[in-house]
């Protein structure tokens, strides 16, 4: 490694430690509830059993487990492990004393120095075997052990058990699955989801995919992004589950920075498999809104390996957030030589670039515009206008530029997002507890 390559490397590592949620305080609030856009935090519309200032996210991981003396789970580390584990914490939102003080503060520009989410305990629904499971030779192919086969299958069927429950508790029909990227730890990630999930106005079950990723030392970028194809087909076996749930109807996906790469990764996978059964990609998957912000994902990848699968027929829209001064994406093009996705500048794509993403009328890129402020790289959960428009698309249902996301447009399915966004008055939202429009 040439000297030049290992500074580059060392700078990487420090500015990707953007990654590294700050989220042990709740987000200052989107310009939709502070601005007079006529959109409020829609409270009357979030089911009962959700009005609390304490509250369940759900969460599947193959990091290695935390123990304690007596051996219960406490955390979950750095490292992986073969089992994936399904469970659930309970995070709460700072000490306040009511749901109704916890909306005011939803809606007040000053709640970050007040307001502090704390994940205060954690329970394990079901632990699955250990992957690749045993195989035996039989019928000229191999065969997972029926043994073992049967303890996969009631693991699954706990989490589908566990899932269907609080949907008809709560009247939803929707979850919303969030992936981290680089460097993140189990608890910073499950802060992230739990204001994200918040803010959208909880129309959903807030389901955390947490990989593997926080490795130490000057190479701990590239140990995480092993650890994220490791993790892929945990992340693929648990999207079916999710898919299995008979009262589950849709699912909107968030992915940050690496996390794109691992979601992607699996769904581009599951997709293949719906079509060589002859299935909708979509129906099969039941995937909604597919979100991926600052994606740390080589944009050639992208267009080999998802535009040229016609990636985009699985989802309902696809929502891509870039910041050509992203410094980390920056830096992560020195090391990788090639652009990343939420690095790209619009303004160099080639005409065949343009053409394939306007030929997909579903995918919208949204330029996120610096505002003269420092943007960072997880600008997605920590700006409000970018969580403005999260939070809109996610509430709506709509495409970007119409009356409902109105950010600016720039050529076909290419639009800018101004820091004052959503700067006008808003049609009134109509919430339906997940059920969408």
């Amino acid at each position: 490694m040439t000297a030049h390559l290992r500074l580059a490397v060392l700078t990487l590592a420090v500015a990707l430690s953007a990654c590294v949620n700050t989220s042990s305080n709740l987000a200052p609030p989107p310009n939709l509830y502070t601005f007079d856009t006529g959109a409020d935090y829609p409270a009357d519309a979030v089911p009962e059993t959700l009005r609390r200032t304490r509250t369940e996210i759900l969460y599947m991981t193959d990091r290695n487990p935390k123990l304690s003396a007596s051996g219960v789970v406490t955390g979950y580390g750095e490292r992986r492990s073969d089992q994936m584990a399904f469970g659930g914490g309970l995070v709460e939102y700072g000490d306040l004393q009511s749901w109704e003080e916890l909306v005011a503060r939803t809606t007040a520009e000053d709640q970050r120095r007040i307001t502090r989410l704390q994940n205060v305990y954690l329970q394990e629904f079901a632990r699955f075997p250990a992957t690749p499971l045993p195989y035996a030779a039989g019928g000229g192919r191999l065969q997972t052990t029926p043994e073992t086969q049967s303890t996969y299958e009631t693991q699954v069927s706990r989490v589908k058990n566990e899932i269907s429950t609080r949907l008809r508790r709560t009247g939803l029909d929707r979850v919303t699955v969030y992936v981290h990227g680089f460097n993140n730890e189990f608890d910073d990630a499950v802060g992230t989801l739990a204001n994200l999930w918040h803010y959208t106005g909880r129309q959903s079950l807030p389901v955390l995919i947490s990989w593997p990723a926080g490795s130490d030392g000057p190479l701990a970028y590239f140990r995480d992004v092993e650890a994220g194809e490791f993790s892929v087909f945990h992340v693929k076996e648990f999207l079916r589950m999710l898919a299995g749930v008979p009262e589950l109807r849709e699912i909107d996906i968030v992915a940050h920075s690496r996390g794109t790469v691992v979601m992607t990764t699996a769904l581009r996978e599951l997709l293949i498999e719906a079509r060589a059964l002859g299935r909708d990609a979509q129906a099969q998957m039941k995937t909604g809104i597919l979100v991926l912000a600052a994606a740390d994902l080589d944009l050639g990848v992208a267009r080999q390996r998802l535009v040229a699968e016609r990636f985009a027929d699985g989802f309902e829209q696809v929502n891509i957030y870039v910041n050509p001064d992203d410094s980390a994406l920056q830096l992560s093009r020195i090391i990788g030589r090639v652009s990343r996705l939420g690095g790209v500048n619009p303004n160099r794509l080639t005409d065949k670039e343009r053409g394939d993403l306007a030929s997909a009328s579903n995918v919208n890129l949204i330029i996120v515009e610096e505002g003269g402020t420092e943007l960072g790289h997880s600008y997605f959960r920590e700006n409000p206008a970018v969580l403005s428009d999260i939070v809109l698309a996610l509430r709506t249902r709509a495409p970007a530029g119409t009356s409902f996301r109105p950010m600016e447009p720039v050529t076909d399915n290419i639009f800018t997002l101004h820091q004052d966004y959503p700067a006008e008055e808003l049609p009134e939202i109509i919430d339906k507890r997940g059920k969408g429009k």
